[in-house]
């Protein structure tokens, strides 16, 4: 077609020629003129109108020029001219300096309308190339990798798509999508089902697999049909996926299995025992006086304890064996074995195995306690056999910690009946079933009162009356004893601050109360709220109770000796290390313990012990103060050895405090002593 406009563009300009003469043409050259004008512009617009860049399409304008002069000029060698003075030019025709006025002008007005044309198309593209950066930018802003295609040919794609094959998007058209989705079943089923996602795995340049979600959409692009193909990776929600099944099954924290988990692990081997013939035991664990750590370190100390624990002992376990985190606290192993004697011999390895790493770390340390049961000797139900486990447990801790116990048929209702009073304690505070009892503390010298030992007694509504020395352990375990002290320091120093007569309190404090964060706060704000002068309120506080965290302990006493009451060792000589415990803590009272003054004035050996602790007093400028004085003669030796103060059941033996009105509200003038 452009070869033929070019030849009727030419021949028909040669045809608008009049001249006096004769035209004679050459059939031969003007078919060559013909072709060589039909041919070069073939090329030239083959050339110019395919894909390249600006040196093809100059190449083509050359060739598309070559295609025009050498049509014209062969077909003007085609033609000849041979005057005849018979043939008369037509007065119509123009002349030709108007027609050379006219060429111009309409030479003029090709450029003009070339250079329009020109300006046009590079608007047009300019706008195009707008356009795409617009699409291409905002299919970058897809997180999903996004490819158009040509049946098997990538024609475009965006940048998230390169990311995941691992090339750059600028490479990819060109490129087949089976390179990338082999799977020619899945390319099949994404043209059949266009409405929802398929999942496949998508090749990557460098030859790893990745797992991806596959939607397709039918497009047109470039006004031809094409179909658009969204890949979304799964790796994070297969991670998040696989993370949600661990969890279901495994504790977060230690990474050990969880106690459902541990239930369905222990059902199988309980089958599998009695299908065998073999034994199974289970080891219940916890870590004693956890709670404290919590309280005085923090949770974050608490947490890395447990997961030493979890790594310590999961260092020792072999494939048969299985160790869970059964909430708090609380582990369990079950392992198979052929005796009881295997069962400790693991227990035994676990304990050296927590010791060893309380040695290497400088983390707080714990001792763990080991309750044992075995399948089938001592139960045949899991939930049985597992409160067995438990309830060794509970005799371990009972029988000093740090040990292991094996479960005997007994054990059973002592735990339980343990329990049932741990229970019932919570509540004896908001029930009103706990009151406070008074023992004087008297002058030895004189007989006067000098002030009162507050005693915590426990009437159950069924057991009755209640030893402090089988509950106070109990509330100290279990951590009941923080509210119940609170409540204790509470009363007593409400009633003290009735008092006529400002004679000092004495309220016994545990290391729970002392290393918990927040005791020395809690005494502060009893003491401000009750109106309490604060030198009338003495705490005593036993050696035992120093050992478990000296440090701690001894910020906790200067802090409440900042307050400005007093605190006193009680039991002085039962614990360990007094004498540099006398020197590190800031005491201003001793208590030498009952033990010692029992029959002092018969046995020379205690006689020669209390002497000695009054002497340390008086060198220490501390007073001493001698508990369980019950005969006339214990009191006349403390009498002529210069003890300070008395307190026994030859003063008075606990009672309300209703029953000393005398010294609590003395009459005007007369004298407060105590009664025998």
């Amino acid at each position: 077609m452009l070869g033929v406009g070019i030849a009727a563009m030419h021949y028909t300009g040669m045809a608008a020629y009049e001249v006096g003469a004769r035209i004679h043409w050459d059939p031969i050259l003007v078919t060559v003129s013909l072709l060589l004008g039909s041919t070069l512009g073939s090329v030239a617009l083959a050339m110019g109108l395919g894909d390249g860049g600006v040196r093809r399409r100059a190449v083509a304008a050359l060739v598309l020029v070559a295609a025009i002069c050498s049509h014209h000029f062969t077909a003007m060698g085609a033609v000849t001219i041979a005057p005849d003075p018979t043939i008369l030019v037509s007065e119509a025709a123009i002349p030709s300096r108007w027609l050379a006025v006219g060429v111009a002008l309409a030479s003029l007005a090709i450029l003009l309308l070339a250079c329009a044309a020109l300006g046009v198309d590079i608007r047009d593209r300019r706008i195009a190339v707008r356009e795409q950066a617009r699409l291409h930018s905002l299919a970058n802003a897809a997180i999903e990798g996004l490819v158009v295609c040509r049946g098997d040919a990538i024609v475009s794609a965006n940048d998230s798509f390169g990311r995941l094959v691992g090339l750059s998007a600028d490479d990819l058209p060109g490129t087949e999508l089976s390179r990338f989705l082999p799977a020619v079943a899945t390319l099949t089923m994404l043209a059949s089902q266009t409405d929802q996602a398929v999942e496949a795995e998508l090749r990557q340049a460098q030859g790893g697999v990745i797992p991806v979600e596959l939607l397709v959409r039918p497009v047109t692009y470039g006004n031809q049909p094409h179909y658009a193909l969204a890949v979304r990776d799964l790796r994070a929600r297969r991670r998040a996926e696989g993370r949600i099944q661990f969890l279901a099954h495994h504790d977060a924290l230690t990474g050990l299995a969880n106690r459902a988990n541990f239930n369905h692990r222990l059902d199988q081997e309980m089958k599998i025992a009695a299908a065998t013939g073999r034994k199974l035991a289970v080891l219940c664990l916890d870590l004693d006086r956890f709670k404290e750590v919590n309280d005085v370190f923090g949770h974050a100390a608490g947490d890395a304890l447990l997961v030493t624990v979890a790594r310590a002992v999961g260092e020792i376990l072999d494939d048969t064996q299985m160790m869970a985190r059964l909430g708090g606290d609380e582990f369990a192993v079950m392992t198979p074995c052929t005796s009881a004697t295997a069962a400790g011999r693991l227990a035994e390895q676990i304990l050296e195995a927590l010791r060893s790493g309380n040695t290497a770390s400088a983390s707080p340390t714990v001792a763990t306690s080991i309750g044992i049961a075995l399948y089938p000797d001592d139960a045949q139900d899991r939930a049985l056999l597992l409160s067995y486990a438990d309830t060794a447990l509970y005799r371990a801790k009972s029988e000093g910690r740090g040990t292991y116990r094996f479960f005997e048929a007994k054990m059973g209702v002592e735990v339980r009946e343990r329990r049932r009073l741990e229970h019932d304690m919570r509540h004896a505070v908001a029930r009103g079933e706990m009151h406070l009892v008074y023992q004087p503390q008297c002058d030895v010298d004189s007989g006067t009162v000098v002030g009162f030992e507050v005693l915590l007694r426990w009437t159950h509504p069924q057991r009755g009356m209640v030893s402090p020395a089988d509950f106070i352990p109990i509330a100290e375990e279990s951590g009941a004893i923080l509210q119940i002290g609170e409540w204790v320091l509470r009363e007593a120093c409400r009633q003290a601050a009735t008092w006529a007569n400002p004679l000092s309190v004495a309220v016994n404090v545990s290391a729970v109360q002392i290393l918990a964060p927040h005791f020395v706060q809690v005494v502060h704000e009893v003491l401000f709220q009750t109106g309490l002068k604060p030198e009338r309120l003495e705490i005593e506080i036993t050696e035992t109770a120093l050992i478990r965290d000296p440090g701690r302990a001894q910020a906790a006493l200067r802090q409440l000796k900042a307050l400005g009451l007093r605190i006193a060792m009680d039991d002085f000589g039962t614990g360990y290390s007094s004498l540099s415990n006398l020197r590190a803590y800031p005491f201003d009272k001793i208590k030498i313990d009952a033990s010692f003054i029992r029959d002092v004035d018969a046995n020379e050996q205690a006689a020669a012990i209390v002497r000695s602790v009054l002497g340390l007093g008086r060198g220490l400028g501390l007073p001493i103060l001698a508990e369980g004085v019950e005969t006339e003669g214990e009191l006349r030796f403390l009498a002529d050895e210069s003890c300070h103060a008395a307190q026994g059941y030859l003063m008075g033996r606990p009672a309300a405090i209703e029953t000393f009105g005398a010294h609590t509200h003395p009459a005007e003038g007369a004298p407060a002593t105590a009664a025998a």
